[in-house]
């Protein structure tokens, strides 16, 4: 579920940060930059891990900072294709069920991956599963038990670029980054029918 990325950039170092040693001002200034971002085609950035090189700060004409080249490692947020992870329910509709791990909510499972012995109850807004002598269901804040089908990224423009030329945003655009999930399989959905 967490990777550890080696990541090389160049991180401003600001004047009022120049009495703190190094290793902490850079670690505060890449967390500020990368934590909780969006990386395409890596994953959701968590926090700094470790700083592996730190080059000599630079001076630029005109500004205060320090501007250090630096190689270090960043915890990411990116599951593998086929892992089981376990997160609640959010939403429950006739395409699919929507659901969230404590961090992350863009976790999608399509009706396709539901698995065909469930049906969807309009008027409970759940799924179930009929059993020979049970009914059990799958409704919004149940924990459950999913697999991982596929990684989405998607390209999303800044808010402020497309407020500038007047363009609305849809209100159901795509999220930069989400999980298509399965309930498809052994010891999936609801955990408490498995304890």
């Amino acid at each position: 579920m967490f990777i550890l990325s080696e990541i090389q950039d160049l991180v401003r170092i600001p004047p009022h940060s120049f009495n703190i040693p190094i290793q902490h001002s850079i670690t505060d200034e890449l967390n500020k930059k990368l934590a909780n971002k969006i990386v395409p085609n890596l994953g959701l950035m968590i926090t700094t891990w470790d700083l592996l090189d730190i080059k000599d700060g630079l001076l630029k004409p005109g500004d205060g900072g320090s501007y250090v080249e630096v190689r270090f490692r960043y915890i990411v947020f990116k599951p593998f294709k086929g892992e089981t992870l376990t997160g609640w329910v959010t939403k429950c509709t006739a395409e699919g069920i929507k659901l969230r791990l404590e961090f992350f909510d863009d976790i999608w499972v399509p009706s396709e991956y539901i698995g065909e012995e469930y049906e969807y109850l309009q008027e409970e807004q759940a799924w179930v599963w009929k059993t020979d002598n049970h009914s059990l269901y799958i409704e919004v804040d149940e924990k459950v038990r999913f697999r991982v089908e596929q990684e989405n990224f998607y390209n999303i423009k800044p808010k402020n670029s497309n407020e500038a030329m007047g363009i609305d945003e849809p209100a159901d655009k795509a999220p930069a980054y989400s999980l298509t999930a399965s309930l498809l399989g052994p010891g999936m959905g609801c955990v408490s029918w498995w304890d």
